[in-house]
């Protein structure tokens, strides 16, 4: 896959991890359930269909990379937003938590894309 589609494929699924968060916690109050739950699984839904239309490894490691990139980003988000490093910008830290997921995601994707491509290259040799 070439550098345009990566980034553009990224800057997409940063947009969409911008816009769902809003209406994931909305849906996570409404059903009552804990925000940190509701957030990982609509992450990981997202995360499953980049997988299956960008990554295209088999199903079971496409599931294992989503759900596992989805905890780990959200996990990472959190610590991230500990650090108080933005305080003066967004003193509730939520904007932080939103960017930092998103950013973290993308960073995952594109380390499993390139572990993706070494492979593939060490087997054609």
């Amino acid at each position: 896959m070439k550098l345009q589609i990566r980034i553009l494929i990224y800057s997409i699924l940063f947009f969409l991890y911008l816009t769902t968060t809003t209406a994931l916690l909305t849906l996570g109050e409404k059903l009552k359930t804990d925000p940190y739950v509701t957030l990982g699984c609509g992450f990981a839904v997202l995360n499953l269909i980049y997988a299956f239309f960008a990554l295209k490894w088999n199903t079971l490691l496409n599931i294992i990379y989503a759900v596992a990139i989805a905890v780990l980003a959200l996990f990472l988000a959190l610590k991230f937003t500990n650090l108080h490093l933005l305080l003066k910008y967004d003193p509730y830290q939520v904007k932080t938590a939103i960017f930092a997921n998103a950013v973290f995601s993308i960073v995952f994707w594109e380390i499993i894309y390139q572990i993706k491509i070494r492979m593939n290259k060490s087997e054609k040799k």
